[in-house]
């Protein structure tokens, strides 16, 4: 069974949204200063060890928006990887990308029946959330930067559904620290 890995980069304050500088937040790109080298080689090693990018229709339209014109190992594998898209707009996929069908919960339910490496999911705050509440999150690796941005898109869900995880590994990037916990 394939495993569904969440990587995010998060404030202190819990905020994943704008990270590296999309418009839509006013404190965008709060990552690049507190980024070092080894954060980056922590997220190649992630998409190299990916069986495919499982990701929310607003995470993929940025990412098709931008990896594609880049160049080098990393951008090369986030192409090459099979993507996954909750989307209510099929038609419109490209960048090897296929749309989950139906019920996001039962769409990645038999996904994960399949073969491959695990799935890699990076933003897609509303996916995230609702693999959360389902209980199909297998691991969940955050990036928590030193900075906190008053508000902002969160990914955990809002019900006040409890979700227990423990604590796999700890690593530290600088100011950065990366915390994974398994289900």
């Amino acid at each position: 069974m394939r495993e569904i890995v969440v990587s995010e980069f998060v404030t202190l304050d819990g905020v994943m949204e704008a990270p590296g500088g999309e418009p839509t937040h006013p404190h965008t790109n709060w990552v690049p200063e507190y980024a070092r080298p080894e954060l980056f080689e922590f997220k190649y090693r992630e998409v190299v060890e990916a069986g495919g990018l499982l990701l929310g229709r607003t995470t993929y339209e940025s990412f098709v928006g931008s990896w594609p014109q880049r160049e080098g190992a990393f951008a090369e594998r986030m192409t090459a990887l099979p993507k996954y898209v909750a989307t209510s707009r099929p038609e419109e996929l490209t960048w090897n990308a296929r749309p989950l069908v139906g019920d996001v919960v039962d769409a990645v339910t038999e996904l994960r029946k399949g073969d491959g490496g695990p799935l890699l999911v990076n933003g897609s705050a509303t996916l995230v959330r609702t693999l959360l509440a389902a209980g199909l999150v297998d691991e969940l690796r955050l990036q928590v930067f030193p900075v906190a941005i008053g508000g902002g898109l969160r990914f955990w869900p809002g019900d006040r559904s409890k979700v227990s995880l423990r604590l796999a590994d700890v690593t530290r990037f600088g100011d950065v620290v990366a915390q994974t916990y398994r289900a």
